[in-house]
């Protein structure tokens, strides 16, 4: 699904460069759970972010499906973002003025579904993670488990081949944490998503991973 080639990535600081990743080349197959693990600061978030077409290599080649997205330009990169991945953020990031199905509806009228058609299949996306009564609550009336849930909701909103999760546990306790995990690999085992995650606990990545990548100062050390 994605092939890395000679990935670098720098930020420029001002006073000196820091080189986030340096020089990673990698492969990640179709329908796999990976999990990305290393120190704080080690690139794991870069990589992803890359992945997403969030941000762009300083050089080097990420190619999605045979087309290199790091040569897409600003309107093709959202065209990429919309339709082929979904992304899961440790602080959820759900517009809290707005109910768990108006959070969902957002990333739905983004995907250009009519608006005739939206509560409907936010209501269906919400379902599908476990949160039918709870729909009509703001985040602000959700424990953080179901504010990740309904996150997770958003991220399937427009059928994405790739699920990205930047640490999705992170701010949650150990038994949310889990159920969490749980409800991401039913995504990659039961409806074939890959899924991609940014972990700090180990423990799950080797729980939950058919692969996982460890890095350390921007370089893959090791694949398992």
């Amino acid at each position: 699904m994605f092939r890395l080639i000679n990935v670098q990535k720098e930020y420029d600081t001002g006073k000196h460069k820091i080189h986030a990743l340096a020089g990673i080349s990698l492969q990640i197959p179709c329908g796999k759970a990976i999990s990305i693990v290393g120190k704080s600061g080690c690139g794991k978030s870069t990589l992803l972010n890359l992945l997403g077409g969030l941000d762009r290599p300083t050089f080097g080649n990420v190619v999605y499906k045979g087309t290199d997205i790091a040569t897409l330009n600003q309107q093709q990169l959202a065209g990429y973002r919309k339709s082929a991945v979904g992304m899961v953020f440790q602080s959820f990031n759900l517009i809290h003025s707005l109910s768990a199905w108006e959070n969902v509806a957002i990333a739905l009228a983004i995907g250009n579904v009519p608006r005739r058609k939206r509560k409907a299949e936010a209501l269906n996306l919400l379902s599908q993670v476990g949160l039918d009564d709870r729909a009509c609550h703001l985040p602000a009336e959700l424990s953080g488990g179901e504010c990740q849930r309904v996150a997770i909701a958003r991220a399937l909103a427009n059928s994405p081949d790739v699920i990205l999760a930047d640490e999705p546990t992170g701010n949650l306790d150990s038994e949310t944490s889990f159920n969490i995990m749980e409800l991401l690999t039913s995504l990659n085992k039961i409806n074939g998503k890959t899924l991609i995650m940014v972990t700090h606990d180990i423990d799950y990545a080797r729980k939950f991973s058919d692969l996982i990548i460890t890095l350390k100062d921007g370089q893959i050390i090791s694949q398992s």
